[in-house]
């Protein structure tokens, strides 16, 4: 994996239309830890690529009629699987972080890439996701090095109170072990 012009290869592409552009001169100096499972605790049914896509037929479950209409990305999804996929470049600002500060700074998707895990804050991730995360994070920390393992949180942290994922099912002793040790 390698990342160029903000697409990384290796990986399923799949386009969103829910970016805009960075602020300009504004570098990528953060990564953003989510989860996500549409309907809540279900995974697979690729209804999370069609929720980013803005194609989500809220018909197909009862939870869809209450997200209906929002405009939310991420730059990556990992899948229970391990499989990546991407729908924003990462030289573009994702709707991922929401009303959100870090580091004294207010509107994070402005300086961050956001990875949404499939998955939810109570069950365990997949060994498949941490050996992806970690790849990935290892690729995007090379291409933007001002993304120090210091400068890697995870939603809760930047929107607590708001915000729970990617939970305290997610191991992040095991994550940022793996980081250092690739080193």
């Amino acid at each position: 994996m390698q990342v160029n012009e903000g697409w990384l290869s290796g990986v399923i592409h799949c386009p969103s239309p829910h970016f805009n552009q960075r602020p300009t001169g504004e570098s990528i100096s953060l990564l953003v830890i989510h989860n996500i499972s549409l309907p809540p605790g279900e995974f697979g049914g690729g209804y999370v690529q069609q929720f980013f896509q803005g194609q989500l037929d809220s018909a197909a479950h009862p939870y869809f009629t209450f997200i209906a209409g929002m405009q939310v990305s991420a730059h990556f999804l990992i899948e229970r699987t391990g499989q990546i996929t991407q729908f924003v470049s990462c030289l573009d600002r994702a709707w991922h972080a929401g009303q959100s500060r870090y580091a004294g700074r207010d509107q994070c998707n402005d300086f961050s890439i956001g990875i949404e895990l499939e998955g939810a804050d109570d069950v365990p991730y997949s060994d498949a996701q941490y050996q992806a995360l970690s790849a990935l994070t290892q690729c995007l920390r090379k291409a933007y090095p001002a993304i120090t393992l210091s400068r890697i949180t995870g939603h809760e942290h930047i929107a607590p109170g708001r915000k729970t994922d990617p939970g305290p099912a997610f191991d992040w002793g095991r994550y940022l072990r793996s980081l250092r040790q690739s080193r």
